[in-house]
Parts: structure tokens; C-alpha cells; sequence
């Protein structure tokens, strides 16, 4: 399945699961895409970074969710 990411129309990208993306939570960063998840909000991404995100509220995890709208492709 591919969806669209991004705020804007004219800066939305298509992606799918495998496809690395940047999000921004206390500083900018970036996961693979492992699942993408629909809800009545919309697309949610399921991210992954072997290393660990950074920031406050992510700090150490490996796995996060993330609203589409809130990416970019990378």
C-alpha cells in the first residue's frame, strides 16, 4: 500500500512500507516505515530506527508512531 505524506498537496510524496522518512519531535529525525496503520485520523506511520530516536518524549525507543500528515519523504 502506498499513501500520501506531507501537509501540502504540492509537497506530499507517496511512500510505502520500507521507505525512510523525516518527522519532527523536539528535533528533527527520521524512521523506516515497518506498517502503516488507518484510523478514523487518518494515516498513522509506524517508524523504526535501530539506533534509537532522540528528544525528551522519544528518547532510547525504537518504534514510534506518527501521523502521515506530520512526514516527509526523505
Amino acid at each position: 500500500m502506498k499513501i500520501k505524506i506531507g501537509r501540502r498537496e504540492e509537497d506530499s510524496k507517496m511512500v510505502a512500507v520500507g521507505d525512510v522518512v523525516g518527522f519532527k519531535d523536539d528535533i528533527e529525525q527520521s524512521g523506516q516505515i515497518i506498517e502503516i496503520k488507518e484510523g478514523q485520523s487518518g494515516y498513522r506511520l509506524v517508524l523504526e530506527n535501530e539506533w534509537g530516536f532522540e528528544g525528551e518524549f522519544l528518547e532510547g525507543e525504537t518504534v514510534v508512531t506518527v501521523y502521515a500528515h506530520d512526514c516527509w519523504s526523505l
